[in-house]
């Protein structure tokens, strides 16, 4: 992609800029400035392959000279804070062969300044590197064919609505200022710059070159992309010597950062893709889903009350009808509890009793860690006793000095010291510390009592679901394929392999032994939930 640089700067005389000392600089001439009485020269500017001037057709031909131009142009301004010049730097795209350079430029002063009335003067520079670029400077002012420079801007009388000047307080006559021409104007500022992009752009495609020349931002060309800064001759120098600068450093990071973006935006399309992939699958999956849409819990009870009143076909009437009671009861029992709980499905269904059995699971460990911890207080307490009754013994036993006499007491009261030096070692064992609080355990113990009776209830309760979810998982197991049989098992037990194995093998038998009897109408039973 060419080189997007495009530099507008104005030369003033408040910066202490000359425009003399510009036009020797990019022309490589030795110009003598008449404003300050000094030459200016720039013996190492050895890479300019182009120079020219270029005047309006009724500009003066004496003004093609260099030095008669810019002294004649900075001798018109007084002001300290005069503008000299207007000032252009272009990176021309080094796709447009070097022999075509002059004409590249020639035409885009003549189209965009000369043509306005603009003297350009023009130079390009070109070291070999791969940096070929231009400097255009341009006048301030416009001029007549007697080769006078022209005002800048003139005065304007404000006139009242019947046409008549107004006059001032003071005296005078209200006034302000136009400009002669609009060259200062915003809006040349982006016309230039489209301008370069199209003229270069036209030298590219007549090259049949497929690069394109854009000099708008990453943002208003859409780019989500950081921009580098410009780093300018001496920190260029500084980098081909291998000498990092900060502006080097920054654009390292830039373009570092800019090529992680361009990964990321990638993988986003690559997400993107796949997502999309993912919808089609499925939206498919769904369709086929929907066309294959297995029956709910109220559809297959119905189907189990069938199937157990075909069970009891050889009872007697009263058998059948007592059966067929106790049967509906329980179902519908069920069927209210599932509604609460907003089951509908068999996958629903084995999803609340997984999640249910591990919440008894978790409360049966709570309780468990509870009574073990209240086992464990009480003969905390119990050895804390011992410890404090027996503790005067061991005392008078430790206080006594001979032998034979300690030995007897100690057979006297060996029941004692046995309890104290157990109460001990436990204590050591079991206590934070060397010290205890009776206080604090048994504080300990009346909250872990206290909450008992709440967490038994509580697993009660939950173990009550978790009987009525069994029951109802088991009644399915009897009319579902045998793919989707599944033996449940008690909260904290795994189900049985075996057990599970001979399960299906018999509802595989079932679904056998059903295809060889003949079909028979069934009555659908109103079991919605």
């Amino acid at each position: 992609m060419p080189c997007p640089h495009c530099k507008i700067t104005i030369i003033k005389r408040s910066n202490n800029e000359s425009a003399v000392s510009a036009a020797a600089y990019q022309s490589g001439e030795k110009l003598f400035s008449e404003y300050d009485q000094e030459q200016k020269y720039y013996p190492y500017k050895t890479e300019v392959t182009h120079k020219e001037i270029m005047l309006p057709p009724h500009v003066p031909p004496e003004y093609a000279d260099r030095n008669t131009l810019w002294n004649s142009a900075e001798a018109q301004e007084k002001q300290w804070n005069s503008q000299l010049a207007r000032r252009f730097v272009l990176a021309i795209p080094r796709e447009i062969p070097s022999e075509q350079h002059a004409d590249l430029i020639r035409d885009y002063c003549r189209e965009f300044f000369v043509s306005k009335g603009m003297i350009a003067d023009f130079a390009i520079h070109d070291k070999g590197d791969g940096n070929p670029h231009a400097h255009i400077l341009l006048t301030m002012r416009a001029m007549d064919e007697k080769g006078k420079w022209l005002p800048k801007s003139r005065k304007v009388y404000d006139l009242d609505e019947n046409g008549e000047r107004i006059r001032l307080p003071s005296g005078r006559w209200k006034s302000h200022k136009e400009n002669t021409v609009d060259w200062n104007d915003r809006k040349y500022a982006e016309i230039w710059r489209q301008g370069w992009a199209d003229t270069a752009n036209r030298y590219l495609e007549a090259n049949s070159r497929p690069e394109r020349l854009d000099l708008r931002s990453y943002a208003r060309q859409g780019i989500d992309k950081i921009p580098t800064v410009h780093m300018g001759p001496a920190v260029c120098q500084m980098e081909k010597k291998g000498i990092q600068t900060n502006i080097g450093n920054l654009n390292r990071d830039i373009k570092s950062a800019n090529s992680l973006m361009q990964s990321i935006r990638q993988m986003v399309r690559h997400l993107k893709g796949w997502i999309a992939d993912l919808k089609e699958k499925k939206a498919a999956l769904m369709e086929a889903l929907e066309q294959t849409k297995e029956p709910t819990i109220p559809e297959l009870l119905s189907q189990y009350l069938e199937l157990r009143s075909g069970q009891r076909a050889d009872w007697t009437s009263r058998g059948k009808l007592k059966g067929t009671v106790a049967d509906f009861n329980k179902v519908q029992a069920a069927m209210d509890f599932l509604r609460k709980k907003g089951i509908s499905t068999v996958e629903s269904l084995d999803t609340r009793l997984d999640e249910i059995s591990q919440t008894a699971v978790s409360v049966m460990e709570g309780v468990k860690k509870s009574e073990k911890r209240i086992k464990a207080i009480d003969t905390m307490l119990s050895y804390i006793d011992k410890y404090e009754a027996n503790k005067p013994v061991h005392k008078e036993y430790a206080a006594i000095g001979w032998k034979k006499k300690k030995e007897q007491f100690a057979e006297s009261h060996r029941e004692e010291l046995d309890a104290y030096n157990a109460a001990i070692r436990y204590l050591k064992a079991n206590l934070k510390g060397n010290s205890y609080s009776r206080k604090d355990l048994e504080s300990e113990r009346e909250q872990l009592a206290s909450a008992l009776p709440e967490q038994g209830e509580e697993l009660e309760a939950i173990q009550a679901d978790v009987k009525v979810l069994r029951d109802v998982r088991r009644w399915l197991n009897q009319v579902l394929p045998s793919e989707q049989y599944r033996q449940t098992a008690e909260p904290g037990k795994k189900p049985s392999v075996q057990g599970n194995l001979k399960g299906r093998q018999e509802r595989i038998r079932q679904e056998q032994a059903e295809k060889r009897q003949p079909p028979r109408t069934q009555k659908q039973q109103n079991m919605e939930l």
